[in-house]
């Protein structure tokens, strides 16, 4: 199988690397390609609209194929604020699948059906760094068939595990796990102020982590989330609330807190403390 990957970054060089297939890379830049095509084995083209092309208007190395060749597959590995125009502008080069790593599901799978209506469609979502990898991977099969599932077998062979889900259900999820997830840590990282050694509790050691964590990312990927996904506004309005409430408020709003986190915790309504003993250990 022959594969047309749009997108040499660092999720497009790792799906090239994790499928069974000759590979392809076309990226704006050229260089980028070219470098993933030698990390793969692959090879590397140009875009459709020139923009790697050189002053002459020929590419710039010798690595590069026609621009305008089919491929068994196109995958879209762009950021997921470009996915939709990506597919628009390449799906037409697949002869059989058309899959994308985005990270956002419902706009591409609707993309697919409008671009190619006639070919396998599978949206991928790898939760996880690729420095990372293996790890879970959500699939919705849009419309499946021998291309895309040899694709996906060769995934799973690699150790990943393979989620299914829906596009609702997957881009539901990710208001949660990424977007309201990342502004929390975000606002933790731009709040808090340095503490002098030996202050340290284990809930502050694990939100400093995390903040240096989230700060050594690429900022445009932080940013495309915040763009796709809801979910800071209602950790905003969380914040404001807690800001807002007196000792009887927030005793209350711990114990919704505590409810929503712990089976055997119980709400207000009983006026009970909840997990008091526990919740000290932790942060001591």
């Amino acid at each position: 199988m022959d594969v047309l990957i749009v997108g040499a970054g660092a999720m497009g060089t790792w799906f090239g690397s994790a499928i069974d297939a000759d590979v392809t890379f076309a990226d704006l830049d050229h260089d980028a390609a070219v470098t993933a095509a030698a990390e793969t084995g692959g090879s590397a083209t140009v875009l459709e609209d020139g923009a790697d092309a050189g002053v002459d208007g020929t590419p710039e190395t010798d690595e590069a194929t026609d621009a305008t060749d089919a491929y068994d597959a196109v995958c879209l590995a762009v950021p997921m604020t470009h996915v939709t125009e990506a597919i628009a502008a390449h799906a037409s080069r697949a002869e059989r699948a058309v899959v994308d790593v985005s990270g956002v599901m419902a706009a591409p799978i609707e993309a697919m059906q409008r671009h190619a209506p006639d070919c396998e469609r599978v949206s991928l979502h790898p939760l996880f760094a690729p420095a990372r990898a293996p790890g879970s991977i959500a699939v919705v099969r849009d419309a499946d068939g021998p291309a895309t599932t040899a694709l996906l077998d060769a995934l799973a062979a690699r150790g990943n595990e393979l989620v299914e889900t829906t596009a609702r259900e997957h881009d539901d999820a990710m208001e949660t796990v990424q977007a309201m997830t990342h502004a929390t840590v975000l606002s933790f990282a731009l709040a808090a102020e340095s503490v002098p050694d030996g202050f340290e509790t284990p809930i502050y050691e694990q939100l400093r982590t995390l903040a240096e964590h989230v700060t050594a990312g690429t900022p445009r990927v932080y940013a495309d989330i915040q763009a796709t996904f809801e979910g800071a506004e209602q950790v905003a309005a969380a914040a404001g609330a807690i800001a807002d409430a007196d000792a009887t408020e927030l005793e209350s709003l711990y114990r919704d807190a505590a409810a929503q986190w712990h089976e055997d915790a119980t709400g207000p309504s009983d006026g009970q403390p909840v997990a008091d003993s526990k919740a000290e250990e932790t942060d001591r």
